[in-house]
């Protein structure tokens, strides 16, 4: 159990992942990098189940991506991912040789 912002959680505390950067590669996906030094790739399709998420299934929109205080935004902020879950619903990324 750890305690974060008055706030009582069980298991083990997490550290804090932020996106250092990212780059969109076409075809609905991104090669983004965490805070963590791991880079992954992110497929939009794995965010079509969720509505709110819908503009991205566009490549103009996913393309215009910003990086803001560690979490990726879209349309000016009107759309953000937690770092966190852009990480779950991300696949390894191996850098090229």
């Amino acid at each position: 159990m750890y305690i974060k912002d008055g706030i009582a959680h069980a298991g083990e505390a997490a550290p804090e992942l932020e996106v250092a950067s990212a780059r969109y590669v076409g075809n609905l996906q991104m090669v983004v990098a965490f805070s963590n030094g791991e880079e992954r790739l992110l497929d939009a399709m794995e965010l079509s189940d969720m509505p709110a998420l819908a503009p991205l299934m566009d490549e103009g929109v996913l393309s215009g991506f910003s990086v803001d205080c560690g979490v990726l935004t879209w349309l000016g902020g009107e759309i953000d991912i937690a770092p966190e879950a852009v990480y779950q619903r991300s696949f390894e990324y191996p850098r090229p040789a």
